[in-house]
């Protein structure tokens, strides 16, 4: 018993030494990207940055000091659909131009007054916390077709809202994607899997497949049809969309194995486009080489792995649930975002966590860091 009261309540410095690590290479990575196109003050990017992570920061202590029960009873009915349904209420109000802020041409901010808020993270959160709920209220339930499509179904729905209220592919991407993981881990029933994993493989294969080979004018077709054609041959789209694909990758191969050295960037300068946001692994490359790239990576993979070892080890299902959702959402934005910049897959616009710049994004990614720290806790 004495073994047990200590090890509860005890707090993991190795998952917030590694994310602590991470925030500063972001920071470093986001002045040296960004204060040649700062305007006046070079550090107004990262000074927003930092905001951001001290409110994130603020988030995950409050979530490691709060009840666990508060938590579980966040992921029990009705609750979890309050919490749902508030989130995608916050997502509408980005069709209200009064409370909506737009930049690069997306309408995906609200504009709190002092911050501004991006709706498709808090739906994030509050999916990982519905299938949570929904899985370890009933946990037989997902291993029937009803039951999983039920909850699948909400998942998808909340993917789709995100994407054609906001126009966010790539969060639309995740959100289903951390929804069919945590459904993936919670089935035991293989046919379904099957059933699912065919039907979607199926799905994507026509679409993409029909894309790249039909003799549409790229110009005439949707910006996300766009983007799997400039990702089949950019350079054949220089002028196109492939343009930015093409420099980060110019980046990535003249950073060599050591790189040039922090803020000696050639192509940052002009050459790649929103290079202190979706492209800043390129940059990593070009300035770090091979070995900075190497390091961020296994950061990750340590954070990742961090994750996992508290997953296995939570007291009960919700726990578990919890974590495997905070840990695939991190995992799946590292994995499209790298992917992304060496061109593996077409562009989505998705951040590399806590390394790109992106308030919302770093808040709540910490926010789920503390829900991970809880449970370590419990």
């Amino acid at each position: 018993m004495s073994e047990v009261k200590r090890a509860r309540g005890s707090f993991d410095y190795q998952l917030f030494l590694v994310t602590l690590l991470l925030m500063i290479l972001g920071v470093i990575m986001i002045y040296s990207t960004s204060t040649y196109r700062a305007g006046a003050d070079p550090y107004s990017f990262v000074k927003r940055q930092v905001l951001a992570e001290a409110l994130g920061m603020g988030a995950f202590f409050t979530i490691y000091v709060i009840p666990y029960s508060w938590l579980r009873t966040m992921g029990r009915a009705p609750f979890r659909y309050f919490v749902l349904g508030a989130s995608l209420v916050l997502l509408m109000l980005l069709l209200i131009p009064a409370f909506s802020h737009t930049a690069y041409g997306a309408t995906r901010w609200l504009d709190l007054g002092f911050v501004y808020l991006q709706p498709a993270e808090v739906v994030k959160i509050a999916v990982i916390f519905f299938v949570a709920g929904y899985i370890s209220e009933k946990p037989e339930r997902v291993n029937t077709l009803k039951g999983y499509l039920t909850c699948l179904a909400v998942v998808v729905g909340c993917g789709g809202m995100v994407y054609f209220i906001s126009t966010n592919l790539s969060s639309a991407l995740i959100i289903m994607g951390i929804g069919v993981i945590m459904l993936f881990l919670s089935c035991n029933d293989w046919k379904i899997h099957l059933l699912v994993a065919g039907v979607g493989a199926g799905g994507v294969y026509l679409l993409i497949n029909g894309i790249i080979n039909s003799s549409m004018d790229v110009n005439a077709v949707d910006y996300h049809f766009k983007r799997i054609m400039v990702w089949h041959d950019p350079s054949a789209y220089v002028l196109d969309g492939g343009y930015q694909t093409l420099q980060a990758l110019y980046a990535i191969g003249s950073g060599g194995i050591t790189g040039k050295g922090i803020g000696k960037s050639v192509q940052k300068l002009s050459a790649i486009p929103e290079v202190h946001n979706d492209m800043i692994f390129s940059v990593v490359c070009e300035e770090l080489g091979l070995v900075g790239a190497v390091v961020v990576v296994l950061l990750f993979v340590l954070l990742l792995a961090r994750c996992m070892m508290i997953t296995l080890k939570a007291r009960d299902n919700f726990g578990k649930l919890l974590c495997a959702g905070v840990m695939m959402h991190i995992a799946i934005q590292v994995i499209l975002n790298i992917s992304v910049v060496t061109n593996t897959l077409p562009n989505t616009g998705v951040s590399l966590p806590f390394i790109s710049y992106g308030g919302s994004s770093a808040t709540f990614l910490l926010a789920e860091l503390g829900l991970v720290m809880k449970v370590a806790k419990e």
